[in-house]
């Protein structure tokens, strides 16, 4: 990545000094403490902890490319450590805050990180076997009780750095460990500059994100979408970033942030519908809709109920978004753009454009960005100055993320309209072929199952089946019905019903022979899924495969996994 690409104001560093130039008083962030109590920082408090903390990490011995690691929820301190790990001249290593204990050693132990920051954290009982003993820790607030250094206690006694450190847009920025639906998670490394391009790349197509722009931050910091959009978008706009406080408290956090720009991923999206319907049902929703003035008023009170009464910019990624969901949000009054992009390219690929709606695809090229499909498989490749470095001591993974003409592989396969507009048509390697030698992409066909209020998660497969099957994973409401005889019942005519009017709308090859349905929950912890929701194919194979001619030889539409 050469400098030239990006100018020096436009990196991290340099907007944060700029924020404390001219809006030191400003509030920048707020952070739910508990128990009803909110605390704002101005910038700068930000830049003042900041600072403090960058002295600290020097004093601790850390210097140039040593990898510093955070483990925690979102909070204000989630960011000041970042910025602190950079000012200090080191990188930064985040671990999503939902990590088994393996998986953190292994990580700690791969990127050689030599200070880790603990934060607020869920179920960190079972996560603190995986940080190895010796490595020093420090504890922000917030978090566990623990025995490591306190973030207080260390600002207390620590003189702030002086001066305005910088870092060039070609230094190693951080390392960021992808999810991945298989495998071991691999280090993505990018630059200041990679972001910074990124990010102007992305602000060109999205003028809502602007100084006077509210965001909450809670999907984690340590996936690229929430680092890009919020982190180096509040950077380089100054904006107004609020946090979540948990799950329960999640729709108050969003009233109280009244966010003018809100990025989900399909899945929450989907809960908000099923709540919306589960208090009024869709028919009844739909003619309200249709009565002038009266739909209005009816948009407005489900918009405010839901803390999006004020959004100019509202997205969907990480994962397809259903056309009937995008859809069903534009009868609502809120435009949805699905953006589309991977931590391997700072998640700046493709999105739609506001007011422009183009359902089953995601859109155009952002501003810089190339795209091409490989005529061999259909997979998209992407090439801009937003591409990684590499993946971190993994030379043999990086040559085979690009070829040999420096494009990357994206692992998804596409199409185009006639508009130039690109739809996501699978995954290259999550193509199977039947027993009748047809090849099934799974991808549209959860899009498919998923839109059913019952379900939370799904997969379609069937490799050498004779027709492939479904999965579904039932949500907490749709479990706590099927604990009596009449509500189980119902849900599964229901859901064969849905099977039926699914089927109908696919080529023949490509029907389900049955539903499967599983209440034991899919989680990070056991494996099923990523911390950004999806599915893990290998998982589903590994502990169903078994079972899948006694499923389809029972003969049943609808099938119970105890």
């Amino acid at each position: 990545m050469s400098r030239t690409q990006v100018a020096a104001d436009q990196l991290a560093l340099q907007r944060l000094y700029h924020w404390e130039r001219v809006a030191a008083d400003r509030v920048a962030l707020t952070q739910p403490m508990g128990g009803g109590v909110v605390r704002d920082f101005t910038w700068k408090e930000v830049l003042d902890q900041t600072r403090r903390m960058a002295t600290y990490l020097q004093s601790q011995g850390l210097g140039p490319g040593d990898k510093v690691a955070i483990l925690s929820k979102n909070t204000v301190w989630w960011l000041i450590s970042d910025y602190a790990i950079w000012m200090a001249g080191c990188v930064s290593v985040p671990l999503y805050p939902t990590l088994a204990a393996e998986t953190i050693r292994q990580i700690l132990a791969h990127s050689e990180a030599k200070l880790l920051f603990v934060g607020k954290l869920d179920g960190f009982d079972g996560m603190k076997a995986g940080i190895p003993a010796g490595l020093p820790c420090v504890g922000t607030p917030l978090a566990p009780p623990n025995s490591f250094a306190q973030w207080d206690d260390i600002l207390a006694s620590t003189a702030p750095m002086q001066g305005q450190p910088v870092r060039e847009g070609d230094e190693l920025s951080t390392i960021m460990y992808t999810s991945g639906t298989t495998g071991v998670p691999k280090g993505v490394m990018h630059t200041f500059a990679t972001f910074a391009w990124s990010l102007q790349s992305g602000l060109k197509r999205v003028p809502a994100i602007n100084e006077s722009a509210r965001m909450l931050s809670y999907l984690p910091l340590s996936h690229v979408a929430e680092r890009t959009l919020v982190e180096h978008g509040q950077l380089a706009t100054g904006m107004h970033v609020y946090f979540a406080e948990s799950l329960e408290t999640f729709t108050t956090d969003l009233q109280r942030a009244r966010p003018t720009v809100f990025f989900s991923v399909p899945r929450l999206w989907v809960k908000f519908q099923q709540g919306i319907n589960a208090k009024m049902p869709p028919k009844k929703l739909n003619r309200l809709l249709g009565i002038p003035i009266l739909g209005g008023i009816v948009r407005k009170k489900i918009l405010t109920a839901l803390g999006l009464q004020e959004c100019q910019f509202a997205a969907g990624g990480a994962a397809p978004m259903p056309p009937e969901l995008l859809r069903w949000y534009n009868k609502l009054g809120l435009d949805l753009v699905e953006v589309y992009g991977m931590t391997e390219n700072c998640g700046i690929s493709h999105a739609t454009l506001p007011g422009k709606s183009r359902p089953g695809t995601v859109g155009l090229p952002y501003e810089g960005v190339s795209c091409r499909l490989d005529p061999a498989n259909g997979e998209i490749q992407v090439k801009s100055h937003g591409l990684m470095l590499g993946y971190y001591k993994e030379p043999e993974q990086t040559k085979a993320a690009f070829t040999d003409d420096g494009w990357l592989h994206t692992g998804d396969k596409g199409a185009l309209d006639g508009e130039g507009n690109l739809k996501i048509t699978g995954r290259v390697k999550d193509l199977f072929k039947t027993s009748k030698g047809k090849y099934v992409a799974p991808a549209p066909i959860e899009d498919r199952l998923v839109m059913h209020a019952a379900v939370e998660a799904c997969c379609v497969t069937g490799a050498n089946l004779g027709q492939p099957l479904g999965i579904v994973m039932l949500n907490i409401d749709a479990i706590s019905r099927t604990r009596e005889a009449a509500g189980r019942s119902e849900l599964e005519s229901s859901l064969g019903q849905h099977l039926q009017h699914i089927n109908q709308s696919l080529d023949p090859h490509e029907q389900l022979d049955c539903l499967v349905v599983v209440t034991e929950p899919w989680t990070v912890d056991n494996g099923f899924i990523t911390p950004t929701f999806k599915v893990k194919r290998n998982r589903i194979e590994e502990v169903y495969a078994a079972r899948y001619d006694g499923w389809v030889g029972a003969r049943k539409p609808v099938l119970w996994v105890s």
